[in-house]
């Protein structure tokens, strides 16, 4: 099997079990709950509520005229994957619905939060199989593509929008909360599904003994770093800036190295939602 070839069935399989387990986040969950999502599910799940137009029907019919507008920024091949993925989609959600005998839950907590990781899972896998689900995951493809606002802040934007338009329309203030963690939910899993769940911490301390604080570190630490030159905002005084990637269980053993060396030092904990490459280790 060619590279090309190998790569399009990885792009497949990825779109494949990413757009059944939207389907079954729409379905066992939201769908049976009355909790709305956004993108197309949401606007699907309203029009169902509104006409008798099943939910896959109504996702086919949202997202053909979207996918004609975007037609336009979007190659053919990832054209050709998001067609595949919208009927997956669509024709799993009605075939669920209508074929499958679900438990029903009773529980809107539960609900909303497997309802929200489904499709976050689903999404995630979709964008992943360079393809998009449909609905605003289209637009999001699009601005990504052209800034770097990740896919997922710009879904959270638009589907918030999404979610008090429903919430005018049904008048349910507790509806629309569900609704907004639901899409919580799903924000945080695409993220973690597209960058990776990075267990390290970015860490900055400035010191005047950062020589010491380091040599620390890579003893009791096995971690390498960077000292950085700087000076304060006035240019008057010099500082030096220690940089360190550890690992999260391992940044109380580097607070207690650094207080215990300079009880005056800046010390700035950050995450780390990406990260390429290695975070050396010395022996």
């Amino acid at each position: 099997m060619s590279e090309f070839k190998r790569s399009e069935f990885k792009n497949i399989v990825f779109i494949t079990l990413g757009s059944a387990i939207l389907a079954c986040g729409v379905a066992f969950f939201l769908l049976p709950a009355e909790i709305a999502t956004g993108g197309t599910p949401g606007m699907a799940m309203l029009v169902h509520f509104l006409t008798d137009i099943s939910t896959g029907v109504a996702m086919l019919l949202i997202n053909i005229p979207l996918l004609a507008i975007g037609i336009r920024f979007i190659d053919l091949k990832f054209a050709i994957r998001t067609i595949y993925s919208m009927l997956v989609t669509a024709l799993s959600v009605d075939l669920l619905v209508s074929q499958v005998d679900f438990p029903t839950i009773n529980s809107l907590l539960l609900s909303t939060l497997y309802g929200g990781t489904c499709i976050g899972a689903g999404v995630g896998l979709v964008l992943k199989g360079h393809a998009s689900a449909g609905g605003t995951t289209i637009i999001a493809k699009i601005v990504s593509s052209y800034s770097h606002i990740k896919p997922a802040q710009v879904v959270l934007i638009l589907d918030a929008l999404i979610i008090i338009a429903i919430g005018f329309i049904f008048a349910d203030m507790e509806r629309v909360l569900w609704s907004m963690l639901s899409i919580y939910a799903t924000t945080q899993v695409i993220d973690k599904i597209l960058t990776g769940a990075v267990p390290e911490k970015i860490v900055h301390i400035v010191s005047e003994k950062a020589d010491r604080i380091g040599l620390d570190i890579t003893e009791q630490l096995g971690r390498d770093g960077t000292i950085l030159s700087g000076q304060n905002l006035t240019g008057e005084q010099s500082k030096n800036i220690l940089f360190v990637v550890v690992g999260a269980r391992r940044i109380p053993t580097l607070r207690n190295i650094v207080l215990g060396i300079d009880p005056k030092a800046l010390m700035l904990v950050m995450e780390a939602s990406e990260m390429s490459g290695s975070s050396r280790r010395v022996n």
